[in-house]
């Protein structure tokens, strides 16, 4: 998820005036401000929807009573999610503001509002990435072996998985949660100290992340959360045609229960939007490692902080869309969410 940030502030920085000779200073850079442009319109508006709707998602669930583990891992994605768009909201503010107006005068090192967050608010959306894989593998386990895991997955566990889950994504993002670092500098001219970003051993911890979260962990689990969402649409297939096949006391002691089944769809909505907003990443990843001037401030690299954008802009949605699934599939959210639009207490 590396988005070749200070490569953009430099050539943005050498060439704020020089419009003429963008195109011949760095592939791409026209592209990628024209990018820029229409993005800074867009992500203001996706940020404020997933702010609202998580929060509404947040005091639902806490309504309904997160005490099953599904409501208590749904509950907790829209936390992370309600999280990372706290965090990520500097640097889209940022950008937003490069993409606008080049020329900005920055009060401050433009930089600390870039990457100071960066890196923490991409650690809790791993978080939520882990949560949706829970969610995924849970559900395969409970409708492929039902009489085993329904009683193994149990509060106390989930909230425990939970912890570990924050514990690995905060231990596999540590390379580059202790790169960026804040200093102080003192204009000679002004005599005024500002703060400014310091980047520690960053091509080093970059690397170490490469390996770790881009060649390991990322193509890991999202192939697992395809496989997950292969076998539960495919009992959601065959629970569909039970029921068609079947009528009276025979369909109702086949298949999926009526909650079950709206459960699985829940589930397999739920991480096949983050399946498809984890597409762009996972293809930018495997086109790096096989072409490595898209990356590292090579010639390409541009292309790559480009995609990246794109791919900025669908984690912002993947973390505020789940609202549609849950109004849509969970009953209980449905009617607490229609008890509060009405202003009244939710009697359930």
């Amino acid at each position: 998820m590396n988005v070749n940030m200070s490569q953009l502030n430099e050539t943005i920085a050498s060439n704020s005036t020089e419009t003429p000779v963008i195109a011949s200073v760095k592939p791409y850079l026209v592209e990628l401000f024209i990018t820029l442009g229409v993005l800074a319109h867009v992500w203001p508006a996706i940020i404020l929807f997933g702010l609202v709707v998580n929060c509404i998602n947040i005091v639902v669930f806490l309504k309904t009573g997160a005490k099953d583990n599904v409501t208590i891992l749904l509950f907790s994605l829209s936390m992370s999610d309600l999280m990372f768009l706290i965090l990520i909201t500097p640097t889209m503010c940022a950008l937003s503001i490069i993409g606008l107006n080049r020329s900005y005068p920055w009060p401050f090192d433009n930089e600390i509002s870039i990457y100071l967050f960066y890196w923490p608010a991409y650690t809790i959306y791993d978080v939520s990435a882990y949560i949706s894989l829970s969610l995924g593998l849970m559900r395969c386990a409970c409708v492929a072996m039902p009489l085993k895991f329904k009683s193994f997955f149990t509060t106390s566990r989930t909230l425990k998985w939970l912890v570990l889950l924050v514990v690995l994504a905060i231990s596999l993002r540590m390379p580059m949660l202790s790169v960026v670092r804040i200093g102080w500098r003192t204009d000679p001219t002004t005599n005024v100290s500002e703060a400014y970003v310091i980047l520690h051993n960053g091509s080093k911890m970059v690397g170490v992340d490469n390996i770790l979260n881009r060649t390991l962990i990322m193509p890991l689990a999202f192939l697992t959360m395809i496989f997950c969402v292969i076998i539960l649409s495919y009992k959601l297939y065959e629970a569909s045609r039970i029921r068609q096949s079947t009528t009276g006391k025979a369909s109702r002691n086949q298949g999926l229960s009526s909650k079950d089944l709206r459960v699985v769809q829940s589930v397999t909505l739920v991480c096949g939007i983050f399946i498809l907003s984890q597409l762009i990443f996972v293809i930018s990843s495997l086109i790096r490692y096989f072409i490595p001037e898209y990356g590292g401030g090579q010639r390409l690299s541009l292309l790559h902080s480009l995609v990246n954008k794109v791919g900025m802009t669908c984690s912002y949605m993947n973390a505020s869309l789940n609202i549609f699934v849950y109004y849509r599939y969970n009953s209980k959210y449905r009617a607490t969410f229609k008890a509060l639009l009405c202003g009244k207490a939710n009697e359930e």
